[in-house]
């Protein structure tokens, strides 16, 4: 984009001077802050405005993208970098004595995911709008985020993220297109005309007011959205109880539609949460299908012509209502036969499942369902039992088989397989997972509907994760092998070439020692731990989750402690090992294992035998703007979930395009990872997906690793000893109880030590180091979410790309 500094810089006073009365020189800076995003957000208007119209000009295809996550982490920066402004804006701001670099350190992450799924989601969002893709991405205006994490003595508290209090800047309301969601009341039937004409009676209605928050790409015509929903009650007062004094009861009604729109995740283990998550699935999905058909219907005549027009895609299981819910409004609102309702959904609604593990594929108690949505659960019986019929067909009766597969069976309703059933295409995220997928989870949904699995490996945002985050790197690759890497990611290979090029792998090394200083000056103001930045940074940032297995690297830190206290003087290269993580409120293993890490950081680093060789960080409240820091600092990738587990990660591919090395197991996406580098550029412990696997059938039992191993014996002796007084009992028997060990921990630690003394051993010839990491960026390209996204559009939602300013 065209920038003009002085227009721009007349546009900063002016809009300081209307929006807040005073000349910029007394402004505050949260007013600049404020000025500066609404002028970005200005721009990107204009340019929507634009798109939409060439859009609807060529009538291309839309895709909307349904996700109960969206972790768009800041905007401001990343606006800026896209319209192309930001050096721009930082010489008029430096002329009012502002800081560009200080305003955008003033905006809080808009934190509506958990972890990699809305990631990922935020991602492609970005990635589509990039490749001019008109895209939609549906989520809900959580008030307060993903909590933020305080640690407490060793414990994480959780607080609330008010996020809005500055995030409300990029959002756009439109209460104008508000839409009404029903939930509970009885449904009424009746024969009209020849038809089945369905009502509702004595529903509670809540109204989801819709907030637009725009998505810039680089270099594109195009601006696409994400719409938020905020819940709220149709009557926002009872003025007959307000009256009689009853203030509280008469604000009640509006507070319990406010609810849903309240807390990301709110806590699921008493049936009133389960109720809240529940609501919040179906006003994200009634909402968002209700405003697809609608906008569909201003420009297309014929609804059976949704599926050439629109593309709706289910991320994970939270959405899965978009299937009950297209069939309700197909059948009751526009008055289709079961068949012609159906067959248009099954062309317009597609599925990534993004978990392997069996316990995370969503379920609902059909009591919860039947009552909160009477008309829905209608819908999907009668799914269920059409499909029961076509699996009776094809599996003659095995009861077994048709039981895994069935949409409604003992009491639950199963959301994955109501997507199964339906969706025309559903995708994995990585190759071993989309294998895993066919080959075992879902293997009778495979050979029954063979054409309807496909694999997409997930991708990153690079420009967000490379160029915005290390632009010291960014600058020296475009140096070396010009800029064509900022449009296409795949021209990083052209960086192989400089592999044996000493005074390359010099810069490298230098320039990722300015990131580590950059990331040592927030430890030690944040954490008040002094870190030699010329030790070994060994990183795992990510959910805290048993199967992800922090705990394996803090069993390996707490033998590496123990073994530097029985020998000071043994040849030993300093370390920093650095975690960030958050886990959900009510995982009390989780808890558990941060506080070990604390607890163990605590030991270590106050220890004068081993804190000038060892040092352990948990960094506390891990989000996307910290993530920018730490990851263009680090130098191994710890990625070491028990094979099988991991459908794809995202981290693994932001810290390799950043240089750092893989220390992982074959697992997710760290397979490709592994074809993209070679056996010479990454380092593999553990067992493959196969071997865990067997272990699993031949019944694994930790108790005989204790006695056989001497190493694992005494990391489990090391622990029971306890840390700094601590406790760690339960950890102790989630490791050695019978049928424990769940995700083989101990199975893996004697590999995982030895891979760490390969760290070690590579470490320190830094010119063999610098040149595993050299072909780490260089080989990250294929991780680029441009291809990700347009696979999907290619091979699942038949999506093209608007041409600026074409004809139709």
């Amino acid at each position: 984009m065209e920038v003009n500094k002085k227009q721009l810089k007349k546009q900063i006073e002016e809009r300081i001077m209307r929006r807040f009365g005073c000349a910029p020189e007394e402004a505050t800076q949260i007013q600049f802050y404020k000025a500066v995003c609404e002028i970005l957000r200005e721009m990107l208007s204009d340019k929507r405005s634009a798109f939409s119209a060439d859009r609807k000009k060529q009538k291309a295809k839309q895709v909307y993208y349904m996700s109960m996550e969206f972790l768009t982490g800041p905007s401001l920066k990343n606006h800026a970098y896209h319209l192309g402004v930001t050096k721009a804006l930082t010489e008029v701001l430096s002329e009012y004595n502002q800081s560009f670099a200080d305003l955008c350190e003033m905006e809080p992450d808009a934190g509506l995911g958990n972890g990699g799924l809305g990631r990922l989601a935020s991602c492609y969002l970005d990635a589509l709008t990039t490749k001019a893709v008109p895209c939609t991405g549906f989520s809900i205006r959580y008030e307060f985020g993903i909590f933020k994490q305080k640690i407490v003595d060793g414990w994480q508290m959780e607080f609330p993220d008010n996020w809005l209090e500055r995030g409300d800047v990029w959002l756009i309301p439109r209460k104008e297109d508000e839409i009404k969601v029903h939930f509970g009341g009885r449904v009424m039937e009746s024969w009209q005309d020849g038809k089945n004409v369905v009502s509702y009676q004595d529903t509670s209605t809540v109204v989801a007011v819709p907030y637009d928050m725009l998505i810039s790409g680089y270099d594109t015509n195009a601006v696409n959205k994400l719409v938020l929903w905020s819940a709220k009650s149709t009557d926002s007062l009872d003025m007959d109880l307000f009256s009689r004094g009853e203030y509280a009861k008469a604000m009640e009604q509006n507070s319990m539609a406010e609810a849903i729109s309240k807390v990301l995740y709110p806590a699921d283990d008493h049936y009133k949460g389960k109720e809240l998550r529940l609501k919040q699935q179906y006003l994200l999905v009634s909402a968002s299908v209700q405003t697809i058909l609608r906008d569909f219907l201003k420009e297309n005549d014929d609804i059976h012509m949704l599926p050439e027009k629109v593309a709706i895609h289910i991320n994970d299981t939270h959405p899965s209502m978009c299937v009950p819910e297209l069939m309700r409004i197909l059948l009751d609102e526009h008055g289709l036969s079961w068949d012609e309702a159906w067959d248009i959904c099954t062309k317009t609604l597609s599925y990534t499942n993004h978990t392997i593990m069996s316990e995370a594929l969503e379920v609902w108690p059909v009591s919860l369902f039947s009552t909160l949505l009477p008309r829905i659960y209608q819908i999907v019986c009668e799914i269920d039992r059409r499909f029961l019929v076509f699996l009776n067909e094809k599996y003659g009766g095995d009861t077994g088989k048709i039981n895994y597969m069935k949409i409604l069976e003992n009491d639950r309703v199963k959301m994955a397989n109501l997507c199964l059933a339906c969706c025309h295409k559903v995708n994995g995220v990585s190759a071993l997972h989309t294998d895993i997928l066919k080959e075992d989870v879902f293997r009778d949904f495979h050979q029954v509907m063979p054409g309807k699995f496909i694999n997409v490996t997930n991708g990153i945002a690079y420009r967000r994760w490379l160029c915005q985050s290390n632009p010291e790197l960014t600058s020296f690759l475009c140096e070396l092998i010009g800029d064509g890497f900022l449009k296409n990611a795949e021209e990083l290979e052209k960086l192989k070439a400089f592999s044996g090029d000493q005074t390359v792998l010099d810069e490298l090394q230098k320039i990722k020692l300015k990131n580590k200083l950059r990331l040592v000056s927030y430890i030690e103001e944040h954490n008040g731990v002094h870190v030699d930045p010329a030790s070994l940074f060994d990183v795992q940032v990510k959910r805290l989750h048993e199967y992800k297995r922090q705990l394996l690297n803090a069993l390996h830190i707490l033998s590496l402690y123990h073994s530097l206290l029985e020998d000071p003087g043994q040849e030993f290269q300093p370390r920093t090992f650095i975690f960030g993580a958050k886990a959900s409120a009510g995982y009390v293993m989780a808890k558990q294992i941060i506080r070990l890490i604390n607890c163990i950081a605590k030991e270590v680093n106050s220890n004068p035998i081993t804190r000038d060789k060892l040092k352990v960080i948990f960094i506390e409240d891990y989000r996307v703007s910290l993530a920018e820091l730490i990851i263009p600092a680090a130098e191994i990738s710890e990625q070491i979930s028990v094979a099988g587990k991991e459908a794809s990660g995202t981290g693994n591919m932001k810290l390799m395009i950043n240089g750092a090395i893989t220390l992982g197991t074959l697992d997710g996406a760290n397979v490709e990872i592994h074809q993209a580098v070679g056996d010479d550029n990454i380092f593999l412990f553990g067992m493959t997906t196969p071997e865990v696997q067997a272990r699993q059938r031949e019944g694994y039992d930790p108790s005989r690793m204790i006695e056989s191993d001497p190493q694992v014996r005494r990391a489990i002796e090391y622990l029971q000893q306890g840390i700094g007084g601590a406790d760690f009992s339960d950890l102790i028997w989630s490791l050695t109880g019978r049928g424990q060990d769940t995700y083989m921990t101990l199975a893996d630690f004697s590999d995982y030590c030895r891979a760490q003394r390969v760290v070690q051993e590579t470490y320190f010839d830094r010119t063999k180091f610098n040149r595993m990491s050299l072909y780490n960026i260089a080989g990250a390209g294929i991780f680029s979410s441009d291809r990700s996204v347009m696979e999907y559009c290619n091979n699942i939602w038949d999506a093209k790309p608007v041409k600026k300013g074409a004809k139709g």
